[in-house]
C-alpha cells in the first residue's frame, strides 16, 4: 500500500496531459439528454467511444447496459467493476449545450452525471497513459435505469445476471470530491395523490382543496414519533397541484422518502403514513392514491473493513478529507449482494441538479488519481481477505 500511496500525488499531473480527451468525453456524454427510460443516445455514444479506445470487449447486456471490458493478467482473479449511472434529471426539451470554460464546465446534467460517466469512459485511455496494468479484468459499466422511478433496476439486473463473484466495485458520481460513502440506508420513496374528482354535487358546496388536504397529510406525518436509534427521518421533497390563482386545486401530488438505518423501521413509518393517507381519505371524502416509486436496503461496510479504511488512505494523500454519508443508490445494490464497494466523487461544483450545473475542471484530476488509487488498491487485494464486515 505505501508504494501505491507515493505514485499518487504524481499521478495527478500526469493526467492533465490528457485533459482535452477526458473533457472531450464529458461534454460528448453529457450534451446527450438521457432521461430515466430514455438513454438510448448516451448508450450509442458510450458504446462508441469504448470502441475507440479498444477495451477488450465491448457489449450490452440483456438490460442494455452498455459494458466494456479491459482483460486482466489473472483468469483466476474475480473482475473489478467500475460503475456510472447514465441516466439524468433532464428530459430532451432542457438545453444540454455546454459552456467549457478555462476553469469550469457549466451545464445540465453536468455534475450527475456527466462527470462520472465521462471519466468512466476516459478510464482505457487514463489506465494506457498512466502505464498500468491489473491482474483483474476491470468491468466498466453505465447503467440505465438508476433514478427515480428507475429505482436502479440497471444495476440489478447486472448483477442479478452476472455469472462470476465480483472481487469489488467503484460507484463513480460526479460530486462531491472528497466523497466517501461505504453504507446505505434503507429507503422507500412515495408519492402521493388527492384527487377531488369523483366527489358528488353535494359534497362540493363544502369546497375542499385537494393542496390543503395535502397539508394535513404533511402536518399528520410531521407529528410522528420517530427514533433516534435507530436513525429514521422522512424527507417531504416536492408538492404541486392545482390549474390557476383563481381556482381550487382539485388534483395535487405529495413526494416524499422515510430514510433509516433500519429496513424494518422503513417498513414501519411507511405503513403508519399509509394510514395516514387512509385517515385522511375517508375524512374528506377524497380520493387518495399511495404510490411506492423506488426503495433500496440498508447494508454497510464498517469503516475498518480494508477497502473503507485503505480509500481513506488514498483520500489522505492526495490533500482530501474523507466525508461519509449514506448512499441510495448503486452502492446499495453491491452491498446488500455482500459485494464490497464504495462510492466516490470527481469533482467540486455548484448547483448539482440544476441546469446552470457547473463542475470545477482542476480538482478533477486529483478526484481522478483517487479512483485510479483505488482500483490498483483492489486489484491489489484490500477485498480478497474480508469481503463484507
Amino acid at each position: 500500500m505505501d508504494n501505491l500511496l507515493e505514485k499518487l500525488p504524481a499521478y495527478v499531473e500526469r493526467l492533465k496531459a490528457i485533459k482535452e480527451t477526458i473533457i472531450t468525453n464529458i461534454v460528448l456524454i453529457g450534451q446527450k439528454p438521457s432521461p430515466t427510460f430514455k438513454e438510448k443516445a448516451r448508450i450509442k455514444a458510450f458504446m462508441e467511444r469504448l470502441s475507440e479506445f479498444q477495451v477488450d470487449e465491448c457489449t450490452t447486456d440483456g438490460y442494455r447496459n452498455p459494458i466494456g471490458i479491459i482483460r486482466g493478467q489473472s483468469p483466476t482473479k474475480p473482475p473489478i467493476f467500475l460503475i456510472a449511472h447514465l441516466d439524468s434529471l433532464f428530459d430532451k426539451d432542457i438545453d444540454h449545450n455546454y459552456v467549457v470554460k478555462k476553469s469550469t464546465i457549466t451545464g445540465a446534467g453536468i455534475m450527475d452525471n456527466a462527470i462520472g460517466v465521462g471519466v468512466l469512459v476516459s478510464l482505457p485511455e487514463i489506465f494506457r497513459h498512466l502505464e498500468l496494468e491489473f491482474e483483474s479484468d476491470i468491468v466498466l459499466a453505465g447503467v440505465i435505469q438508476s433514478m427515480g422511478k428507475g429505482n436502479l433496476r440497471g444495476i440489478r439486473h447486472l448483477l442479478k445476471t452476472w455469472a462470476t463473484p465480483i472481487r469489488g466495485a467503484i460507484c463513480i458520481e460526479g460530486g462531491f470530491l472528497g466523497r466517501l460513502s461505504y453504507y446505505s440506508q434503507g429507503m422507500i420513496r412515495g408519492e402521493i395523490e388527492c384527487n377531488l374528482a369523483h366527489r358528488t354535487s353535494w359534497d362540493r358546496k363544502f369546497k375542499p382543496n385537494a393542496i390543503l388536504i395535502l397539508n394535513e397529510v404533511i402536518n399528520q406525518i410531521l407529528e410522528l414519533r420517530l427514533p433516534q436509534k435507530p436513525r429514521a427521518r422522512i424527507v417531504i421533497g416536492k408538492i404541486g397541484g392545482g390549474f390557476k390563482h383563481g381556482l381550487i386545486a382539485n388534483n395535487a401530488t405529495l413526494g416524499f422518502e422515510i430514510q433509516s438505518d433500519s429496513d424494518q423501521m422503513v417498513k414501519t413509518i411507511y405503513n403508519d403514513t399509509k394510514d395516514i393517507i387512509t385517515g385522511v381519505g375517508h375524512e374528506y371524502g377524497v380520493d387518495m392514491k399511495l404510490k411506492t416509486i423506488s426503495n433500496a436496503s440498508a447494508a454497510r461496510l464498517k469503516y475498518n473493513h480494508p477497502l473503507v479504511k485503505g480509500s481513506a488512505e488514498i483520500m489522505k494523500k492526495l490533500g482530501l478529507n474523507p466525508t461519509s454519508e449514506p448512499s441510495v443508490s448503486e452502492l446499495s445494490i453491491f452491498l446488500s449482494r455482500q459485494i464490497p464497494a464504495v462510492t466516490i466523487g470527481i469533482t467540486t461544483g455548484d448547483n448539482i441538479q440544476q441546469e446552470d450545473a457547473v463542475m470545477e475542471i482542476e480538482p478533477m484530476f486529483t478526484g481522478i488519481a483517487q479512483l485510479v488509487g483505488i482500483v490498483e488498491a483492489i486489484d491489489s487485494g484490500i477485498c480478497d481477505e474480508e469481503r463484507m464486515a
